[in-house]
């Protein structure tokens, strides 16, 4: 294989500059003009406040239009803040899972950012990746392609070099976007960013976001409580205008104005952007966390998933392999700093056998030791498994270059084959090296090499093998066969038949620190975790076990015998899948969402891709990963560690219960408000609130705190309590609370406003006045409360939600402004003396003890049925 230096720095630098960055322009960009337009087109919101500025004027209230105006520059205003800011988290989000390269630059290979990529690159191709950019193949070994991207046709093409001499055909190109389905390549950069043919075509393919399933539900929900809205100040609107005593064109205008300001109050129209906020907010923590959202609408199903299939490999165990033990021919070498047998250092030329493994081991392995002039230790870039095999090498002093071995074809590794092959001349003959499952290897294998000979393998001799691979597999180390075999000529089809077996290395890939602790947490939030692997039943057991996973054992070779009734049948009872191939997982999907659960899956091959599309939650490595199980996954865990996908879940849930404290709070205000009006007009009050009063509690005092629920932190017992499928935004308790906090807002409101004005006879407006002042105190009071579904103010420490006290400081402070400043005026406000204050206050407090009586009945419930049942809380 022809050796190649690449571009140096400077040349790469130079083209960059040249070129500009590989990478597409961004299509459908919102721009902040087109943002700030949305909250003005189709706002109903806005309709109706124009209509009311528009009245106003209409009769000489200039006042109050202007007042109107300014409400309506506020609302936009918040609203492009609010949607500018999603929009700006998204595109980070976006940026922290770019693409990346594998070059060679300055004769050693690096990754990059994809979108770094110059022409005349050196870009190394492997399985599962996307094409970066358009190139030349260099070099290709079972290369194939699949260019669905580009044609539309989802067939695999070859690829090979161009021969010298010949015109370039597409056959000898990659293109970008386009994906590699097998086999290993290089190729030299031709063209970048919109000049590739993906480039060409870019303005063809539409990015645009569709609406999210959580954003539908919401939006219904806004919709039907501004149906009862309309209709109910509507009615409040009816029966002003009845009561009249005289029905003058002054009368009507002032009647639409109040019916405009409680349809406007009473109007979620915060609803699809704090929606939008808290599921940014939700994703970026999410990242801070390792874990990046690709799709938006996953957060939901997050906080319902009951069960994770997890790979093995690099998530529950670290992904770090190291190799403890050797054993050739009867032979046992232990490995620490260097290899050890009989717990003494080997001189490796009085031991050939072991050579000729260690031999195998570094030739049939696609991993590269790069060592700088600085560096005393050489860098080995590859799989887990394939490093630990070079940096055994690198113990005994022998690295690939330490072998006269030109090679010249290879069958890569596939989790369907669990067996990787390389051929190669060496002595003038062809040498082939394998290396993988034990099972597969010794299927392999008719000879053994044993005391410098080669010799007949009996099936005895092999079941014999098989016992000692079993005897490593139980203590939890991975256990791979390595075999050889010298061919006159080079043949592929025979590569692999009647090899000789060289002998068995031990590898230990330890499970992750406090993984134990993290599904045990699972176990106790209702989620079933159960683990994947291509290893050995053995030794999958003993790492389950070692990090409290229990449960059957299932082979990939016994779940093709099971039909579909018989696996969905044994499901929930087996915990651990060996020797899985991708396939097997599409099946073990289907099963558990058969039995109704919701599904995470776990993936990182190629193959991957339609398990992970299967399931509920998809979920790709990021470390690890291939291009084409990133792209087809909902999540994407940066560090490939099991627990961050229990983080992902806990915020998955945290984002939707408060999403449910929002919505239930502010439409519990919305009632309460409407109720005031309603009963007032019913009974023959006068309105208990201006049109510009309402406004003013619907922009400062309800929106602000309700704004600031959606950001509330995990509580304590988030992970504690099992996932209720399917609950719905608004169910039946959750309903129940909004009723009663209403009721209690509204019905003693409307009190203090008839104490006021009937009982301490303190004239209509302080009236007015001492009632906002009540709502107000009672809505900042109801957001506290709203905290916990769960559990009385009382057991929430107070600095829990900190954004929350702050806006209820500018609520109070807003109000305080508003009743002793000139704009009491404009806002029909007069200043109340201080036993207002207090009564406004003390009548508040009675929404807290009210919902705090509530939810310790519901405990008090919920305990009566444990003890019934006979299980000990």
């Amino acid at each position: 294989m022809k050796a190649y230096t690449g571009l140096t720095t400077a040349q790469a630098q130079e083209k960059l500059s040249r070129f500009g960055f590989n990478e597409i322009s961004q299509l459908n960009k919102v721009s902040p003009l087109e943002i700030l337009l949305r909250q003005i087109s189709g706002n109903f919101v806005i309709f109706l406040l124009v209509i009311g500025a528009f009245t106003s004027f209409l009769v000489d209230e200039a006042l109050t239009a202007y007042t109107i105006v300014a409400v309506i520059i506020m609302v936009t205003v918040v609203g492009f803040i609010q949607e500018f800011k999603a929009e700006k988290a998204i595109k980070a989000l976006k940026k922290m899972v770019m693409p990346t390269t594998i070059v060679i630059r300055d004769g050693r290979e690096q990754e990059i950012p994809a979108q770094e990529l110059v022409p005349d690159d050196i870009v190394k191709l492997r399985t599962g990746e996307k094409i970066p950019a358009d190139c030349q193949i260099l070099e290709a070994a079972n290369l194939t392609i699949n260019e669905a991207m580009l044609t539309g046709e989802s067939k695999e093409i070859t690829k090979i070099p161009c021969r010298p001499g010949h015109k370039l055909k597409k056959l000898n190109q990659v293109f970008m976007g386009t994906t590699i389905m097998s086999g290993t390549g290089l190729a030299s950069v031709l063209h970048t960013g919109m000049n590739t043919e993906f480039g060409k075509i870019a303005k063809l393919i539409s990015t645009a976001e569709k609406e999210l399933p959580l954003q539908k539900r919401v939006n219904q929900i806004a919709k039907k409580m501004a149906l009862i809205a309309l209709i109910v100040s509507s009615i409040v609107g009816f029966l002003m205008i009845v009561r009249a005593e005289s029905l003058s064109y002054h009368t009507i205008v002032e009647t639409l104005i109040v019916v405009i300001a409680l349809s406007v109050s009473a109007f979620p129209e915060g609803f699809p952007m704090v929606l939008i906020s808290t599921l940014g907010k939700g994703a970026y923590r999410m990242a801070a966390q390792n874990a990046i959202v690709n799709r938006m609408s996953i957060i939901e199903t997050l906080g319902e998933v009951t069960v994770i299939c997890s790979d093995k490999t690099g998530t529950i165990t670290t992904g770090k392999m190291t190799v403890k033990q050797i054993l050739i021919a009867g032979k046992s070498y232990e490995i620490t700093d260097s290899i050890l047998y009989k717990s003494k250092k080997i001189k490796l030329a009085n031991h050939p056998q072991l050579y000729q493994l260690l031999q195998a081991a570094l030739l049939c392995n696609e991993a590269v030791a790069t060592k700088q002039e600085n560096e005393t230790i050489p860098t080995i870039n590859g799989s887990p498994t394939e490093s630990a095999l070079l940096a055994l090498g690198l113990k005994a002093n022998l690295q690939k270059e330490s072998f006269d071995f030109e090679k010249s074809a290879d069958i890569p590794f596939s989790s369907a084959r669990k067996l990787m092959t390389v051929i190669g001349k060496q002595d003038k003959q062809y040498q082939v090296f394998s290396k993988g499952a034990p099972e597969v290897v010794l299927k392999n294998c008719n000879f053994i090499l044993k005391d410098g000979k080669t010799k007949r393998l009996s099936q005895k001799q092999k079941e014999v093998l098989i016992a000692q691979d079993k005897t490593l597999a139980q203590t939890g180390m991975r256990v791979l066969a390595l075999a050889t075999k010298t061919l006159p000529k080079l043949s592929l089809s025979q590569a692999e038949k009647s090899q000789t077996f060289l002998g068995f290395i031990a590898l230990i890939d330890p499970p992750r620190k406090y993984v134990h602790k993290t599904i045990a947490s699972c176990h106790k939030a209702g989620i079933a975790v159960k683990m994947i692997t291509g290893d050995s039943p053995e030794t999958a057991q003993r790492i389950a076990h070692q990090v409290g996973i229990k449960g059957e054992v299932l082979t990939g070779a016994d779940l093709e015998q099971l039909s579909d009734t018989e696996l969905e049948a044994m499901i929930a009872q087996t915990a651990i899948f060996s020797r899985v191939k991708p396939e097997h997982k599409i099946r073990i999907v289907a099963a558990l969402k058969k039995q109704g659960e919701i599904v995470a899956m776990t993936g990182d091959g190629v193959n991957d891709a339609p398990a992970i599309k299967e399931a509920h939650v998809g979920i790709a490595m990021g470390k690890t990963g291939t291009d084409v199980s990133r792209e087809a996954a909902d999540l994407i865990i940066k560090d490939d560690n099991f627990s961050t996908i229990v983080k992902a879940i806990r915020e998955g849930r945290t984002i939707f219960n408060n999403i449910q404290k929002f919505i239930t709070y502010q439409l519990s205000c919305n009632s309460s408000e409407l109720m005031i009006m309603f009963l007032a007009v019913v009974i023959g009050l006068p309105t208990p609130f201006l049109p510009l009063q309402i406004l003013f509690m619907n922009l400062v005092t309800d929106n602000l705190p309700a704004i600031t629920l959606g950001f509330n932190p995990a509580s304590l017992d988030v992970m504690e309590s099992k996932v209720k499928k399917h609950t719905g935004l608004l169910n039946r308790q959750l309903v129940k609370q909004l009723i009663i906090a209403a009721t209690t807002m509204g019905g003693l409101t409307l009190l203090v406003f008839i104490f006021s004005l009937k009982i301490f006879d303190q004239g209509l407006v302080v009236a007015r006045t001492t009632a906002m002042v009540t709502l107000i105190f009672f809505q900042i009071l109801n957001a506290f409360n709203f905290r916990s579904f769960r559990y009385p103010m009382n057991h929430i420490p107070f600095l829990t939600n900190i954004t929350l006290i702050y806006a209820s400081a500018i609520s109070v402070l807003l109000t305080i402004i508003l009743i002793y400043s000139p704009l009491g005026q404009v806002f029909g406000t007069t200043q109340i003396e201080l036993a207002n204050w207090v009564f406004a206050l003390f009548s508040s407090i009675f929404v807290v003890i009210v919902m705090d009586v509530y939810k310790k009945s519901q405990q008090i419930k919920i305990l009566e049925a444990i003890n019934k049942l006979g299980i000990k809380s």
